[in-house]
C-alpha cells in the first residue's frame, strides 16, 4: 500500500508541477480535469448512498466554474451558479419520491459548489500577478503537511483527533503536519527569493501562512472524511493507487487554495490603504 501510495505520488507530483509551471491554458485545464473526476465521484458517493442529485447538468457546470476565472465578464461566476440553481430547481419539481427531491438538488448544488467553485480558486491563484509563486507555495506546503501528517500519524499517531468521522487522523499526526508545513513555508519562501522568482511576503509572513495552510489542509481533510461517512464509502474512488480517488488527494486543496487567494487579495488590499 505504501509502495504504491510512493509510486502515484512519484507520477503525479511532475505533472501538477509542469502545469504550475506553464500556466496557462495547461493549469486551467489540469484544475478541469481534477474538477471532471472529483465530481464524478462526488455524485457516485451520493448514488451510494440512495441520493440521486442531477449528475450531467452537476458535472457540466462544476467543471465550467472551475474553468471560469478565465472568462473577462466579471459576472460570469454569479451568473452560472444562479443558472444552475434556477434550473437544477426547476428540475427537482418532476423527482419523485417529493420527499426525497430537494434532499436531491441539495447535493447536486452540494457538489457543483464544494468541488467546483472551491477548485477554481486555484486558478484564480495562477491568474494573479507572481501566480507561478503562489501556487507552488500553496501546493507544496499543503502536500508538505500532508505528508508530514501521514508518516508521523502512522508511525506515532496514538491520540485520535475525531475517532466518530476519521479513526486514523491523530493529534500527532496533525502537529507533524503543522510544522511540516512551517518548514516546506520557509524553505519555498529562501528559493523564491532568488532571481527570476518574487514571492511578496517576508519570513515571518511565510511561517503564519504556512501554519494556515496546514490547518486549512487538514479540515479540509476531515470534511471529506465525514463525506464518506455520511455515504458509507471507506475511499471517494480508487484511480490513484494508494491513495484512493481524486477527492482522496484533493481534499485539503479545496481548502488551502482558498485560504492563500485571500491571503494575497487581503494582503494587497490592506498595504494599498494610504
Amino acid at each position: 500500500m505504501l509502495k504504491q501510495r510512493v509510486i502515484t505520488a512519484l507520477i503525479a507530483l511532475p505533472i501538477l508541477i509542469a502545469a504550475i509551471w506553464f500556466g496557462t491554458p495547461w493549469f486551467t485545464i489540469l484544475m478541469a480535469a481534477i474538477t471532471l473526476v472529483g465530481i464524478i465521484e462526488f455524485y457516485r458517493m451520493a448514488t451510494s448512498a440512495n441520493i440521486q442529485p442531477l449528475t450531467y447538468f452537476g458535472i457540466a457546470c462544476a467543471v465550467l466554474l472551475a474553468s471560469i476565472p478565465h472568462c473577462q465578464y466579471i459576472g460570469a461566476a454569479p451568473f452560472l451558479l444562479t443558472l444552475a440553481i434556477i434550473i437544477s430547481l426547476i428540475w427537482s419539481l418532476s423527482q419523485l419520491p417529493r420527499e426525497r427531491a430537494f434532499h436531491n438538488w441539495t447535493w447536486t448544488m452540494a457538489g457543483i459548489l464544494y468541488i467546483g467553485w472551491m477548485l477554481s480558486y486555484w486558478v484564480c491563484l495562477r491568474l494573479l500577478e507572481n501566480g507561478l509563486e503562489w501556487v507552488f507555495f500553496a501546493a507544496l506546503t499543503t502536500v508538505a503537511s500532508d505528508t508530514s501528517a501521514f508518516f508521523i500519524g502512522r508511525a506515532w499517531g496514538k491520540r485520535r483527533i475525531a475517532p466518530t468521522i476519521s479513526p486514523n487522523k491523530t493529534w500527532e499526526g496533525a502537529l507533524a503536519g503543522f510544522l511540516g508545513a512551517i518548514a516546506a513555508a520557509l524553505i519555498l519562501k529562501a528559493i523564491f527569493s532568488l532571481p527570476p522568482f518574487f514571492l511578496p511576503i517576508n519570513y515571518w509572513q511565510a511561517t503564519l501562512l504556512g501554519a494556515g495552510v496546514s490547518i486549512f489542509a487538514q479540515l479540509g481533510d476531515l470534511v471529506e472524511s465525514l463525506l464518506k461517512r455520511n455515504t458509507g464509502n471507506k475511499d471517494s474512488g480508487n484511480l490513484l493507487p494508494g491513495h484512493g480517488g481524486i477527492l482522496d488527494r484533493v481534499d485539503g486543496f479545496l481548502f488551502s487554495g482558498v485560504m492563500v487567494y485571500y491571503f494575497v487579495i487581503l494582503t494587497d488590499i490592506i498595504i494599498k490603504i494610504p
